[in-house]
């Protein structure tokens, strides 16, 4: 296995990441650990998010548009995104057992992984939308 040395910037992005529920991206990432680093560079932070995501420790999000986002929240969790403000939320995974029961039955193999997300407008935008 292995031997990963201990990296200060790895640390800052672990510490920039946990507790935040805003799925930055490494670009967001790399400008709040560069008031720490200012000589860090933006290849040595997706460095560490990479490494962070193969140990397990973070989540990548990568959707279809845009670029990946990342997750200190690594229990299973499914995602909002809010076609007004474009800002990420969490929805706890509920029902996780019975979307991978029925997506199981249904599917021509074994169901590995998977990734569920949810568009629309969220109570901020909505509430902005509607009072105009």
């Amino acid at each position: 296995m292995k031997v990963v040395k201990y990296s200060k910037q790895r640390e800052a992005i672990k510490d920039f990441l946990t507790g935040n529920t805003s799925h930055p991206t490494a670009d967001a990432i790399y400008s709040s650990i560069r008031e720490e680093f200012p000589n860090v560079s933006l290849g040595t932070v997706y460095r560490n998010l990479n490494m962070l995501v193969e140990s397990g420790d973070i989540r990548k999000i990568t959707f279809t548009q845009g670029p990946d986002h990342f997750d200190y929240d690594t229990t299973p969790h499914y995602h909002f995104i809010c076609r007004g403000c474009g800002k990420i939320f969490d929805i706890p995974a509920d029902i996780e057992k019975v979307i991978n029961s029925a997506a199981e039955s249904k599917a021509p193999g074994c169901i590995e992984s998977h990734d569920l997300v949810y568009y629309g407008i969220c109570n901020d935008c909505k509430e902005h939308r509607d009072s105009r």
